[in-house]
């Protein structure tokens, strides 16, 4: 086979190259995504790292001006707040005949939407979600996966939330079947919050990774993993509220207690008053729904 500083490997992924153009030219702003691809191979075949690291800022979207764009690489486009979708289509279609299946997105805290105080600019950001939810549906967003992370409430706030935009609350609520069933074919499921039992196994391999990273033999005790879960679900409002972050971190802080002072067991340090159990986030964030949109 051919190496790949070979003479005879350049001419066979410039064909390459030229193929996947053809099929990208097709595509929405595929010329210049497809001329910067050629780009980045020139500059990994010339070795020059500062062409590469130009045109990596340009996929990036770190590009502010057209004209900046223009002077450094010769293109007159860049990746801004209207068209970043188009281009992570681009980015799809590109992976996927590279070899992959395609490209796979993971957009959390949808939160930060419905935090959003200016109602038009939440309508513009919700308007983007319907494009790619219908783009999904219909074909038109091959060999690209999205998965969006959300509290309940920022998806179902019919004032602020996802479902105050009437074209996505009618395409994703619940139909009137699922009642008292889990759908997870459906485009919104809804994940239930890890039990005792759950967040019992889940310390147990804490505890284990925590004495595998450190190179010590623990000490925790099971009987402690179940004191220190019965203490933490017994906190008011921790059937709803609690989270499996503050879980592991006040556990994790246990653990590095009891690693730094060998001669206390995690009994002691949760009986003392040295160790405070972290405050529920959920509880201290908590906003009378009257002033929602009230900003100082």
């Amino acid at each position: 086979g051919l190496g790949v500083l070979d003479a005879g490997l350049e001419p066979l992924v410039e064909q390459k190259i030229s193929d996947v153009i053809c099929h990208l030219n097709e595509m929405v702003h595929g010329f210049d995504f497809a001329r910067l691809l050629s780009l980045y191979y020139q500059a990994y075949r010339n070795q020059d790292a500062d062409l590469k690291a130009r045109v990596a800022k340009w996929f990036r979207g770190e590009y502010h001006t057209k004209t900046e764009a223009r002077q450094d690489l010769g293109v007159n486009v860049i990746i801004g707040d209207d068209d970043w979708y188009e281009y992570l289509k681009l980015f799809a279609s590109f992976l996927n005949q590279a070899g992959y299946n395609g490209l796979f997105i993971l957009i959390d805290e949808l939160v930060n939407i419905y935090k959003i105080p200016n109602a038009i600019t939440r309508q513009y950001n919700y308007e983007k979600i319907l494009t790619m939810f219908n783009d999904t549906l219909q074909g038109k967003a091959r060999h690209l996966g999205i998965v969006m992370g959300g509290t309940p409430q920022c998806i179902e706030d019919p004032r602020r939330g996802v479902y105050s935009y009437e074209a996505l609350r009618s395409r994703l609520a619940s139909g009137r079947f699922s009642d008292g069933y889990k759908d997870l074919l459906a485009p919104v499921i809804y994940l239930q919050p890890l039990t005792p039992e759950e967040m019992l196994v889940l310390t147990e391999k804490l505890r284990d990774i925590h004495s595998g990273l450190y190179g010590y033999t623990s000490t925790v005790r099971d009987e402690d993993l179940a004191e220190f879960i019965r203490i933490e679900f017994a906190r008011v409002g921790a059937d709803s509220h609690i989270t499996p972050r503050e879980i592991i971190r006040d556990f994790i802080e246990l653990l590095d207690l009891v690693y730094q002072h060998p001669d206390k067991t995690m009994g002691e340090f949760m009986q003392s008053g040295s160790f405070s159990y972290a405050k529920n986030e959920v509880e201290e964030g908590k906003v009378d729904k009257g002033f929602a949109e009230f900003t100082l």
